[in-house]
This record gives structure tokens, C-alpha cells and sequence, in this order.
């Protein structure tokens, strides 16, 4: 099912789901207050500038948290996810979310950055950003 917004997203969550990504927005919108937050390819993701920084979904048995850069964090945590250099976190509870660890996460996110936004003009290479 495509949802609008966000508010559209995690209304047709169950409510434990929505537990976890009312309590995962909160924070990103606190860490990362000028991202653009947007449904894209039908899941929450923030952006700056243009570029994939962080977002969630539902899979079959969590909620996962993505970080596109996240394989390049110095901040252990995430694990690599896909070929290039996202890493998630997966959650089954709320209880589950560690704060302390996801805002180093988010502060990380900010500053380590790799150019997904120009992938394709850059056939398919990454080019680290900052």
C-alpha cells in the first residue's frame, strides 16, 4: 500500500510498529531538524541536501532503521546492509531502542555522508561527501 506522508505511514501500523517509529522520528526530527522528510519508495527517509540520510520500514518481523552511510560510522552499531555503504539497525520492540546509542547515530549520519543522490549520474560509484 503507497502512503502520502508519513502520518499516513504509520497510521496503517499495527501499534506496536507505530510505537517504535513514533519513538524513531521523534528523534531523527530532533537530531536533524533541517532534513526534509518524505515518503520514499514508500517508506519514511530524511534527506539533506538531497541525499538519503536516514529512514525506516516495516519487514515481516521488525522495524528497520537505515542509515546510508551507516558502514561508515566510528560509532559501533549498525550492521552493513546491501552492497554499498548502508548499515541497520532492526527493532521488535520499542523497549528495544537504545537513545543514547541512536543519537550518536543520528549525530554521525549528519556528518558522514556518501553521494547516493548522484549514484546514477556516477554509474553506480560513491563518492564520499564533506
Amino acid at each position: 500500500m503507497a502512503h502520502e506522508t508519513i502520518d499516513d505511514y504509520h497510521a496503517a501500523l499495527a501499534p506496536a510498529d507505530r510505537a517504535i517509529c513514533d519513538r524513531l522520528r521523534t528523534a531523527i526530527t530532533r537530531a536533524l531538524p533541517d532534513a526534509e522528510a518524505q515518503v520514499w519508495h514508500a517508506h519514511p527517509v530524511w534527506f539533506l541536501t538531497g541525499n538519503p540520510i536516514t529512514g525506516y520500514s516495516k519487514l515481516k518481523a521488525c522495524i528497520r532503521l537505515l542509515f546510508w552511510s551507516g558502514q561508515s560510522f566510528s560509532v559501533p552499531g549498525p550492521t552493513p546492509e546491501g552492497s554499498f555503504k548502508a548499515a541497520e539497525a532492526r527493532y521488535r520492540t520499542v523497549e528495544e531502542i537504545g537513545s543514547k546509542a541512536l543519537d550518536l547515530w543520528l549525530a554521525e549520519a549528519r556528518v558522514v555522508q556518501w553521494d547516493y543522490r548522484n549514484i546514477v549520474r556516477n554509474k553506480g560509484r560513491l563518492d564520499r561527501l564533506g
